[in-house]
């Protein structure tokens, strides 16, 4: 899903970086998740600075994406915390970075995965902002409160914000419906509702399965990490608590919240069968004929 969603994106640069990485080989320790939390806030700094509806700005994609661009991101990763990770420099982001000279949470999103009978499938993921959105009602549709995901103030540092306010323009969410791919065909379909958070709700679940040998459920249930480039978050409640000394310990400073995700996922095997996993932190369920 592409610009003014930054969650492809930002799911791409999260997983690119960590493809640097031996995360795979690490595994699922404070280590593997001192490499995802450092990714994260790399993540969201190119996040925030450099995407938002590409109608209006000159969004550099393909840079984000750039090989040679995400190696050297990689780079920016030790064994000590970042305390705030700066935006890089793509390759493309001049035009963009001439016009700058140099939020709030969603309680109104939903996801859902589909494969039909013929093996199409579907990511959908859909929002209109907080709960009940504007409260406004047109035609028997509620009308979204959308303008909250745009920037509060046009300008930070004397430069311009890529996600201002302005006619016309679409603000920047963080949406991210994936279909991951195995030799070419759907493999994994996922999504969550969660505000910002659902860039780092949708690659810690793809990490879990591709890296970390977990089956679809168990990672869909395996506890929340998540920087977007400030204080780390941990999952209340959750396994992932075990990770809390020895990422304090790195210097990373740690808050327990409540993660509420809503991750629903397909897996297609190579003969075809399906596996469904729901979230059990909201209400999503698994249907099949």
């Amino acid at each position: 899903m592409g610009p003014p969603s930054s969650g492809g994106l930002t799911v791409g640069l999260i997983l690119g970086i960590l493809e640097n990485s031996q995360i795979k080989d690490i595994g699922r320790g404070v280590e593997g998740m001192h490499l995802f939390i450092e990714a994260s806030k790399l993540a969201y700094a190119d996040r925030n600075l450099y995407i938002a509806d590409s109608d209006f700005v000159a969004v550099p994609s393909q840079g984000l994406m750039d090989k040679a661009y995400l190696k050297e991101r990689f780079t920016k990763i030790s064994g000590t915390p970042i305390e705030k990770a700066e935006p890089g420099t793509p390759p493309g982001s001049e035009e963009l970075l001439r016009q700058l000279h140099r939020h709030k949470e969603s309680a109104g999103t939903t996801h859902f995965s589909v494969v039909d009978s013929y093996g199409n499938s579907l990511s959908l993921t859909s929002t209109i902002e907080t709960g009940f959105g504007s409260r406004l009602i047109a035609g028997g549709f509620l009308l979204n409160n959308e303008m909250t995901d745009f920037a509060f103030v046009p300008k930070k540092n004397d430069g311009l914000i890529a996600n201002r306010v302005e006619g016309g323009k679409r603000p920047r969410s963080s949406m991210s419906p994936t279909i991951v791919l195995k030799n070419n065909k759907p493999y994994l379909i996922l999504g969550s509702p969660g505000g910002s958070r659902i860039i780092s709700y949708v690659a810690k679940t793809i990490i879990s399965m591709l890296d970390w040998g977990m089956d679809p459920q168990s990672a869909i249930n395996s506890g929340h990490v998540v920087n977007r480039n400030g204080v780390t978050e941990i999952e209340e409640g959750s396994d992932a608590l075990i990770f809390k000394k020895g990422l304090s310990q790195l210097g990373h400073q740690i808050k327990v919240r409540n993660l509420n995700s809503g991750i629903q996922m397909i897996q297609i095997n190579d003969d075809g069968t399906l596996v469904g996993a729901a979230d059990p932190r909201r209400e999503g369920l698994v249907i099949g004929d």
